[in-house]
């Protein structure tokens, strides 16, 4: 499943069902969990410039981003290519790791 914007009364999220996403194998593969508080982990790691003027609003099964339509459009089209490739989440997590940074997953 896709990476889907909202705008509901002005209020802008950019959510994604966790657990279902091709790189899911990948995540699992390297021992975390591919729920969406892995995914909001990854954007903070990745996008830390945008993930600071964003709020989070991820649980288990679904990754929450919240904030303006401009910032979430941003990160929509960052992460999209992420969320199909195994290969980049792998290389993502590997560069995570020898940083030092943790999962919250």
């Amino acid at each position: 499943m896709s990476m889907k914007l909202h705008d509901f009364d002005g209020e802008h999220s950019l959510t994604l069902t966790a657990g279902d996403q091709v790189a899911d194998t990948a995540i699992v593969a390297a021992g975390h969990e591919p729920n969406g508080y892995f995914w909001e982990g990854l954007v903070q790691f990745v996008w830390p410039e945008v993930a600071e003027r964003l709020e989070f609003d991820s649980e288990g099964g679904m990754f929450c981003a919240l904030g303006s339509s401009s910032d979430l459009t941003q990160l929509k089209a960052v992460m999209e290519p992420v969320i199909t490739s195994p290969e980049a989440v792998r290389g993502i997590i590997a560069r995570a790791e020898a940083s030092g940074f943790e999962f919250d997953d």
